[in-house]
């Protein structure tokens, strides 16, 4: 019984391709960008002497850059990723990362498989371009979660710093200074925009529409109006520091209670290709008797729509609005 390989080799080329962005990533920008460094990066930019309009004007452009060319095709798959990221790769970047990859993959396609190159070509770009959007959608997410975990915690730390008497701008420079990033460069930046005559309010919201996050909505729309209409600001931001962190808790626990059934859902759907992937590893010609089939290509087609059909309805099963 002859057994292929060429699944195994696809397999290892897309886990190298992973493992070959993560590691340029470190390698051109640094390990105090990566998402696991405990360093705020902010002060450790300033820290070395660089100064602090010039500190706030690259993380700006950091944070930014990817939003403006939201209006490249291939790139509009990623930018919105990207920028909750806040990648230092520069799209031009990402996109010969992108195209370099691909012809990476080609190349060990073409000498580890004996695939058509027709097929090879688009199995390249699926897996040049697919890696990379795997890997910043997952930088995304974990800095997304770090983000809502965080928030609570500097939200209570501007309420302890406005009732000691501190104006609201010290109580965001004392936030970007006291915990740990991605957080603290964020406010970092809002206090370095403020200390040059931004309003705060617009910057918050500014932040919360780049980042994507309700509970930063809810902050910014409360400072805003305190700023319109006045009141005790501090209890405001108290109130809103519980509501936020009773919301992460309840997430948490939706989360929690969905997990069997999201996974249920991405089981019955992974099944049957893991099990055709199986099948045509221990004997590619299995399917050789039906191949000619009127029925075969139909069938195919059919499993495809019901395979789609099923992970949409799981989703929308476990997807619960809170």
């Amino acid at each position: 019984m002859a057994i292929s390989a060429e699944p195994i080799i696809y397999g290892l080329i897309f886990i190298g391709v992973l493992v070959l962005v993560e590691g340029l990533y470190l390698v051109m920008f640094g390990r105090s960008i990566s998402l696991n460094s405990r360093v705020n990066r902010r002060l450790e930019m300033i820290e070395k002497g660089t100064k602090r309009a010039d500190v706030m004007e690259k993380l700006r452009k950091e944070m930014n850059q990817h939003k403006k060319s939201m209006g490249i095709p291939l790139y509009s798959l990623l930018a919105t990723k990207a920028q909750k990221a806040a990648l230092a790769f520069t799209p031009v970047q990402l996109i010969m990362l992108m195209a370099g990859l691909s012809a990476m993959a080609f190349a060990g396609l073409t000498i580890g498989t004996e695939t058509s190159a027709p097929i090879r070509a688009a199995l390249s770009v699926a897996i040049g371009v697919g890696g990379v959007y795997f890997w910043v959608n997952s930088k995304a997410k974990k800095r997304i979660s770090m983000i809502e975990e965080q928030l609570p915690d500097a939200v209570e730390l501007m309420v302890r710093s406005l009732r000691v008497g501190h104006p609201f701008s010290s109580a965001v420079q004392i936030v970007s200074k006291e915990i740990k990033d991605p957080l603290a460069s964020e406010f970092g930046i809002i206090a370095d925009e403020s200390a040059y005559g931004r309003d705060v309010g617009e910057a918050l919201k500014d932040m919360a529409e780049r980042i994507g996050l309700q509970d930063l909505r809810f902050l910014s729309v409360a400072v805003t109006i305190q700023q319109q209409s006045g009141g005790n600001l501090a209890e405001i931001l108290a109130g809103l520091a519980k509501v936020i962190r009773a919301r992460f808790r309840l997430f948490r626990r939706v989360k929690a209670i969905t997990a069997e059934a999201q996974w249920s859902g991405k089981f019955l759907s992974g099944f049957p290709v893991v099990a055709l992937i199986v099948i045509n590893v221990a004997d590619p010609h299995y399917y050789d008797e039906v191949l000619d089939h009127p029925y075969f290509i139909p069938a195919c087609i059919f499993v495809g729509v019901m395979l789609t059909l099923n992970l949409i309805v799981m989703k929308s099963l476990t997807n619960i609005k809170v």
